[in-house]
């Protein structure tokens, strides 16, 4: 079977070090070993990079960054089909606020690369109803493959 392309997100990395939703850091952690056996292929954007890079707090930088040199990834860059995607996103009515910029380029790059699974922990703007549904009439209507979105929950049962 073909392994799964993940585009990892800023928040399912930074739930590798989030003390406070132990189940959750939990479940990031169980994804995170998964990872690092091969099971899946990963891609992480700049805009994931970049986001880390911004984190105030410079032990929890250090942290995700160490968990980082533990796996291999794929790191894609921005393009014009990314910032197309991402404005195509706002066109549709799904996250139209400033504030919500980064996540549309998640979005974009999730989309540009290929990947069959956004992972995040965003359930705020991206894991919800809404969202997926919204990326989906985009990946169909601009001619794209399938894409998931979900947490890491989704992503550790029955997976070898």
């Amino acid at each position: 079977m073909k392994k799964l392309k993940l585009y990892l997100d800023t928040s399912v990395i930074g739930y590798l070090d989030e003390k406070s939703s132990p189940k959750e850091m939990s479940d990031t952690l169980i994804l995170w070993q998964k990872i690092k056996a091969g099971i899946f292929d990963v891609i992480i954007s700049r805009i994931t990079l970049d986001e880390i890079n911004n984190i105030k707090d410079k032990d929890k930088i250090n942290t995700l960054l160490s968990y980082l040199s533990e796996i291999t990834f794929e790191t894609i860059e921005f393009n014009d089909e990314v910032l197309r995607i991402a404005e195509l996103v706002k066109d549709s009515g799904l996250l139209i606020s400033d504030k919500h910029r980064n996540d549309r380029l998640h979005i974009g790059f999730a989309i540009v690369c290929g990947a069959n699974v956004l992972a995040s922990m965003n359930f705020r703007h991206l894991t919800n109803i809404r969202t997926i549904e919204g990326v989906r009439k985009i990946t169909i209507s601009e001619g794209y493959g399938y894409i998931e979105i979900m947490p890491p929950v989704m992503l550790i049962e029955g997976v070898e």
